[in-house]
């Protein structure tokens, strides 16, 4: 599997994404995309955190079985990623991100990816990776809620350790809410972005400025 992905990605990036270290916070819609999508590329080390378990709800955009209904999410998370690509190194923690812990889960982490509910949350969080932890890259999301067009979807970079996908407008509670096409069109852009901050040192010929 390891030459498979050398063969179509190159030898510099799929060593780079092998050593790498990858958090995503919050394995709903977007950070269980998230996590699926960077497997598959081949980042060797992801560290999930939820403290939620599975419901029937999350099925129709959440990267679940039916069979996992009552599970934790990071444990029935990390069976399906370990399925996808057995040699991934998962590091998980079940319980709440909060500003008193998240420096301690987060260590080691060269990019965070936020994918939380509550515009609180993901401002708690946001505040703790860019006042606690400066070298690290974050990756939030904001806007993915409808029917909208998914072109509204976009990566912006916002400073230099800082990135925000979505469409920044459209919120779950004065709409039609969440549906999966254009949940996993975010969470698609938020690990396009986590690769290619990765990839950012190789100078790889076809990663076009933010």
């Amino acid at each position: 599997m390891r030459q498979a992905l050398k063969e179509r990605q190159g030898e510099a990036l799929q060593a780079k994404l092998e050593t790498a270290c990858v958090a995503v916070c919050g394995l709903g819609g977007l950070g269980s995309g998230i996590a699926v999508m960077l497997a598959r590329a081949g980042v060797g080390r992801l560290i999930l955190i939820d403290f939620d378990t599975v419901d029937v709800t999350n099925l129709h955009r959440q990267q679940y079985k039916a069979n996992q209904v009552g599970l934790y999410k990071t444990e029935a998370l990390a069976h399906n990623l370990k399925e996808i690509a057995p040699y991934l190194t998962i590091e998980t923690h079940t319980e709440k991100i909060t500003p008193d812990n998240a420096v301690a889960l987060l260590q080691g982490a060269e990019v965070i990816c936020e994918a939380l509910d509550q515009a609180q949350q993901k401002a708690m969080l946001a505040n703790a990776v860019l006042e606690k932890l400066p070298g690290a890259y974050f990756v939030a999301a904001s806007g993915m809620a409808g029917l909208g067009p998914a072109n509204h979807i976009r990566t912006r970079r916002i400073s230099d350790h800082f990135y925000l996908c979505g469409d920044t407008v459209s919120d779950v509670d004065s709409g039609m809410g969440l549906v999966a096409p254009r949940v996993m069109l975010c969470a698609a852009h938020q690990a396009l972005a986590a690769l290619r901050i990765l990839a950012r040192p190789l100078n790889i010929t076809n990663i076009m400025e933010d």
